[in-house]
C-alpha cells in the first residue's frame, strides 16, 4: 500500500512537472519572432512536444511569414528546412488528437506556406476535417471558412467534401453575420452551388455590405471573384463593393488596384471614380515600383490611362526590366502594350528577344495568347514566331480538349505567312463533333484565312479544305437543330461572329432564337440584344417580345443592361414608341445608375431613333457636366475616350438640328476640323466614275462637287443644285459658297446660312451612296439608324437627299454605263 501511494506521488509530481514544462514551451513558440528560434525549439524539443505544440509551432511559422511584405517571405527556406519535414512528420502521426478547430488550422497554415498541393500532411488533415464533418463536429463559422478556403487552395472544387460544405452553408447560411466568413465561403464554394443557391448567397452578401461599415476590401474582392468565377454580372453588388474601394484608398497598393482592375475587366464594370483615384495613387508611386512582379502590375492598370509622357516612361522602363520579368510578367506586359496600341519596334523587340528563355514555360493557353498579342502588336520576330509555331503544333498534336484545340488552330490562323500541315486539317475534323458553336467558328475563321490565301499544303487546295467546312456546317446546322434552351445557346455563340458564322450560320441561328422566343426573360434579354446587334439583323419578331419582357420587367434589368437593348433598337431603326417612351421615363429616373461618360453614349443612342428627353439633355450640356466629362476622360483608355468625344459631337449636332429650342451651341468646330485634318479619305473610283456620268446628265462637271462636307461637317458624295425649272445651277456661276480642304470641297455656312444663298425656288441635292453597312444582312435589307438619322439631319439643312442602296447599283440592271445614266437621271428628276 505504502509502495503503491509512493507510485502515485510521482506520478503526480511528474504529471505536474510534464505540465508545467509543456505549458512553457508552448509560450516559448508562442513568443517567438524568427522562423530560426522556432526550428531551434522544435530541434531540442521533439520527443516532447504534443499535437499541440507541433500545431501551434506550424500556425507560428505563417504568422511570421504574413507580417512580412511579400517580396520578403522566405516560403521556400521553410519548406526547405529539415525540422519543418520533422514538424510535418509528427504533425501527421497526433492529427487524430488535434482539437476540431486545430485540424482546420493547422491545414491554413500548411497551406498558407505554398506546400505542394499533394502534401502528405495537408492530405491528412483534410481526411480527418472530412471525418470530423460526417460526424457532424460543429464548427465555428471561421473556422468553416478556413477549411472551405484550404479545399479551394487545393483545387478541390468540385470535390465531394466542398459540396458538403456548401451543404452546410445552405441550411444555415441565414446565421452568418461575418462579413469576411461569408466572402470566404462563396469564393470557396462557387463552383458547386445552385443558381436558387447563388441568388440567395448574392442576397445575403448585400445585406452584409449594408449593415457593416468597418469592412476590409479583401472581403468585396473574394465578392467579386465570386462573381467572375459564376460567370454572373450582377451590378447591385459590384456597386457595393466599387463604393468599398473607393473607401478604402488608403489601403490600397498596387497589388491590390491591379487584382481589382483585372476583376472590373473579367466583369465588364468600369468605374471612372476608382480609375482617378488608382491613376492618382499609382502614378505617385512609379519611382517606388523597384521589382518587377510590382512594375508589370503598375504597368497593366496605369499604362492603358496614363498621359503620353508617362506611357512613353513606362514602356521605357518596361523595355528596361524585360530581363528581370518572369514569364506569367512578361505576359502581362504585352497585353497592356496591345491595349495601348503600342506601335514601338525596338521596345516590341525587346520584350520579344527576352521571350525566347520563357517561351516553353507557358501551358496551352498562355501560349496562345501570347501568340495574339505578338500578332496583334506587329512583332516581326521571325525567329520567336518559328519558336511559336513549333510548340503550338506540338500542342496540337496531343490536345484532347476540343476548347484548346479550336483556340490553337484560330492562332495558328493568325500567325504570318503560315503553312498549313495536313496533321491541323486531320485534327480539325477530328474535334469537330466535340466543339460548341463559338469553337467551331475559331476553326472555320482560320480555315477561311488560309483557303483564301492559298496557304493549304495541297495543289488542289480548295477541295480538302471545302469539305471540312462543309463538315463544319453540317455540325453547326446539328447543334443549332437540337438546341432547346435559350440561356444555353446564348453561352455557347461566338462573342465576335467571324466571316464564316455571318454567312452560315447567323440565319440559322435567328430562326432558333425565333423558336425559343418564349423562354426571352428579364436576366437574358440583355445578352440577347447584344447578339442581335452582332447579327446585323432586322428581326420584328424578336424586337418585340424582346420589348415586351422589357417593359414587363423593367425594374429588374439594370439601366446598364437596358442601353444595350436601346442600342439594339435605335442601331437597327426599329421605333416603338410604347417601349422607347417607357425606357426612357425609367432610365431619367436612375440616371446615377450610370457614370457621366455613359450619360452621352444613352443620350447620342436615344437621339439616333429621334428621341432628345429633356432631362438628359440639359444636363448633359450643362458647363458643370462637361467638366466632370473632361475629368473622365482622362482616366479612359484612348479608344474609349475618342468613342466618347466623338459621340459628343454627334449628339451636338443631332440637338442643334432637330430640337433648336433647348438653345444649344454648337461647339463642336474645332473638333471637326482636326478629325478632318487626320483623315486620310480621298475620292475613290466610283466617285470618280459616278462624277463623270453626272456630268453627262447635268451639262458639265461644275454642275456637282464630289465629297462635300455640309454644315455641321457631314460628307456627302455628291451634291447639285437645280433651280425651281430643275435646271442645273453651275456653282461658280451663282456663286454658291465652297472652299476647297485637302481635296474635298467645304461649305463654310456651318450654321445653314448657304441656303439664303440660292436663287429663289432653287433645291440642293445630297446624292448618297450606300454600302452594305448601311442595311441590316437580312433578305429585307431595313435601313440601319445611322445613314437614316443623316438623311434626317440633311433634309433640315435644306437638301433633298437621294440614297442609292449598293444592291440597285450593283444589279444586273444596271450594267450598262447608259442604263446607270438613266437611273441617275430618274433619281435627279423622276419620271417624267
Amino acid at each position: 500500500m505504502l509502495a503503491l501511494r509512493q507510485v502515485c506521488l510521482f506520478t503526480r509530481r511528474h504529471s505536474q512537472a510534464r505540465t508545467l514544462c509543456s505549458g512553457l514551451l508552448l509560450s516559448q513558440i508562442s513568443s517567438c519572432t524568427h522562423e530560426d528560434e522556432v526550428f531551434s525549439l522544435v530541434g531540442r524539443n521533439k520527443d516532447r512536444l504534443s499535437e499541440k505544440h507541433v500545431g501551434i509551432a506550424l500556425n507560428m511559422l505563417w504568422q511570421l511569414q504574413k507580417e512580412r511584405p511579400f517580396l520578403l517571405r522566405t516560403n521556400d527556406y521553410i519548406r526547405n528546412h529539415s525540422q519543418f519535414l520533422t514538424l510535418c512528420i509528427l504533425a501527421e502521426s497526433k492529427v487524430e488528437y488535434m482539437e476540431d478547430e486545430a485540424v482546420v488550422d493547422t491545414l491554413y497554415s500548411i497551406v498558407r506556406l505554398s506546400a505542394e498541393d499533394h502534401n502528405s500532411l495537408a492530405e491528412v488533415l483534410v481526411t480527418e476535417a472530412w471525418k470530423r464533418l460526417e460526424r457532424q463536429v460543429l464548427l465555428s463559422w471561421a473556422a468553416l471558412s478556413k477549411f472551405a478556403l484550404c479545399l479551394y487552395k487545393q483545387r478541390r472544387h468540385f470535390s465531394p467534401i466542398t459540396c458538403q460544405v456548401a451543404q452546410i452553408v445552405d441550411v444555415k447560411l441565414d446565421s452568418i453575420q461575418d462579413v469576411r466568413v461569408l466572402s470566404v465561403l462563396m469564393l470557396s464554394i462557387s463552383d458547386v452551388i445552385s443558381q436558387s443557391f447563388r441568388d440567395r448567397l448574392l442576397l445575403k452578401a448585400e445585406q452584409l455590405l449594408e449593415e457593416n461599415n468597418e469592412l476590409h476590401f479583401n472581403h468585396a474582392k473574394r465578392m467579386l471573384q465570386f462573381l467572375q468565377n459564376v460567370k454572373l454580372k450582377y451590378h447591385p453588388l459590384v456597386e457595393k463593393c466599387n463604393r468599398l474601394f473607393i473607401r478604402s484608398t488608403s489601403s490600397l497598393d498596387v497589388h491590390s488596384i491591379s487584382s481589382i482592375f483585372g476583376l472590373y475587366e473579367q466583369l465588364g464594370f468600369d468605374s471612372t471614380e476608382f480609375r482617378s483615384i488608382a491613376k492618382q495613387l499609382l502614378s505617385q508611386s512609379i519611382d517606388d515600383c523597384y521589382d518587377p512582379e510590382t512594375f508589370a502590375k503598375l504597368f497593366f492598370v496605369l499604362g492603358p490611362m496614363a498621359e503620353p509622357q508617362v506611357k512613353e516612361r513606362l514602356l521605357v522602363t518596361a523595355a528596361l526590366m524585360a530581363e528581370e520579368f518572369d514569364s506569367h510578367q512578361i505576359l502581362l506586359v504585352l497585353k497592356t502594350m496591345q491595349k495601348m496600341k503600342c506601335r514601338n519596334s525596338h521596345q516590341l523587340e525587346k520584350m520579344a528577344a527576352v521571350l525566347h528563355k520563357h517561351v516553353e514555360s507557358y501551358h496551352v493557353l498562355q501560349l496562345v495568347k501570347l501568340t495574339q498579342y505578338l500578332v496583334l502588336l506587329r512583332c516581326h520576330n521571325l525567329e520567336l514566331f518559328a519558336k511559336l509555331k513549333m510548340l503550338l503544333l506540338g500542342y496540337l498534336k496531343s490536345s484532347v480538349i476540343p476548347a484548346d484545340t479550336a483556340a490553337i488552330i484560330r492562332v495558328l490562323g493568325m500567325l504570318p505567312s503560315f503553312q498549313v500541315e495536313e496533321m491541323i486539317l486531320n485534327k480539325a475534323a477530328a474535334v469537330v463533333p466535340q466543339c460548341r458553336l463559338h469553337h467551331l467558328n475559331h476553326i472555320a475563321t482560320a480555315l477561311v484565312k488560309w483557303n483564301h490565301h492559298n496557304q493549304l499544303p495541297w495543289q488542289n487546295t480548295s477541295e480538302p479544305c471545302a469539305k471540312l467546312l462543309q463538315k463544319l456546317n453540317n455540325y453547326g446546322f446539328e447543334r443549332l437543330q437540337k438546341a432547346n434552351n435559350l440561356n444555353l445557346l446564348l453561352e455557347e455563340l461566338p462573342h465576335r461572329n467571324g466571316e464564316w458564322f455571318e454567312e452560315v450560320l447567323s440565319e440559322e441561328t435567328l430562326a432558333v432564337c425565333q423558336r425559343l422566343k418564349d423562354q426571352i426573360t428579364w436576366a437574358n434579354v440583355s445578352p440577347l440584344s447584344c447578339f442581335l446587334l452582332q447579327t446585323n439583323h432586322h428581326c420584328p419578331a424578336l424586337f418585340d417580345r424582346i420589348a415586351a419582357v422589357t417593359l414587363d420587367s423593367i425594374d429588374k434589368i439594370h439601366p446598364s443592361e437596358i442601353y444595350f437593348i436601346l442600342f439594339l433598337f435605335s442601331a437597327m431603326n426599329y421605333d416603338n414608341e410604347e417601349f422607347f417612351k417607357s425606357c426612357i421615363q425609367h432610365l431619367t429616373s436612375n440616371l446615377s445608375s450610370f457614370e457621366v461618360y455613359q450619360m452621352v453614349l444613352l443620350a447620342h443612342v436615344l437621339a439616333v431613333a429621334g428621341y432628345f428627353p429633356p432631362v438628359l439633355i440639359t444636363r448633359i450640356f450643362d458647363v458643370s457636366f462637361l467638366s466632370k466629362l473632361d475629368a473622365q476622360l482622362k482616366v479612359l483608355p484612348d479608344s474609349q475616350k475618342q468613342r466618347v468625344c466623338f459621340h459628343l459631337m454627334k449628339l451636338n449636332r443631332a440637338v442643334c438640328l432637330e430640337c433648336p429650342e433647348f438653345h444649344i451651341p454648337w461647339f463642336h468646330e474645332q473638333y471637326c476640323q482636326r478629325v478632318l485634318r487626320n483623315s486620310t479619305s480621298r475620292i475613290n473610283p466610283l466617285q470618280q466614275h459616278v462624277h463623270k456620268l453626272l456630268a453627262e446628265i447635268l451639262g458639265g462637271s461644275h454642275y456637282s462637287r464630289v465629297s462635300v462636307l455640309t454644315p455641321y461637317y457631314y460628307e456627302i458624295d455628291f451634291e447639285c443644285v437645280l433651280d425651281e425649272n430643275k435646271k442645273p445651277l453651275a456653282y461658280m456661276a451663282q456663286n454658291i459658297p465652297m472652299a476647297d480642304v485637302g481635296g474635298v470641297h467645304l461649305r463654310r455656312d456651318s450654321k445653314g446660312e448657304g441656303k439664303k444663298a440660292l436663287p429663289s425656288g432653287a433645291q440642293r441635292i445630297a446624292l448618297e451612296f450606300l454600302d452594305s453597312r448601311a442595311f441590316s444582312k437580312d433578305y429585307s435589307r431595313h435601313l440601319k439608324g445611322e445613314p437614316a438619322v443623316k438623311k434626317r439631319h440633311l433634309e433640315i439643312l435644306g437638301y433633298r437627299v437621294l440614297q442609292i442602296p449598293h444592291f440597285e447599283w450593283n444589279s444586273m440592271f444596271l450594267s450598262t454605263k447608259g442604263e446607270q445614266l438613266e437611273y441617275l437621271r430618274q433619281q435627279l428628276y423622276g419620271t417624267e
